[in-house]
């Protein structure tokens, strides 16, 4: 059986996701050393130079009608979503 590629996140998905994953290790970093200053420059630099970008990048993903989502999860998760409501 050959192998199931998985479909690849378009830029917007990617900036987002990539945002998301470094936040989320950079708020682990803080609670476990809140002085370091590297993590802190870290932050600063997101903050100054890449969250413009990443903020652009959610709006477009926020705008995306239900339907379209709904498919996209579908299609990233390689599976279908159950309708809205519940149980089909």
């Amino acid at each position: 059986m050959p192998a199931r590629t998985r479909p690849r996140l378009d830029e917007d998905e990617e900036r987002v996701t990539r945002a998301q994953r470094l936040l989320i290790g950079l708020g682990a970093a803080l609670v476990a050393t809140p002085f370091d200053t590297t993590t802190h420059d870290r932050l600063r630099h997101f903050l100054a130079d890449d969250a413009p970008q990443v903020l652009e990048s959610l709006e477009v993903l926020r705008r995306r009608p239900e339907a379209e989502l709904r498919t996209r999860i579908a299609e990233l998760a390689g599976h279908n979503l159950l309708p809205t409501g519940g149980a089909a």
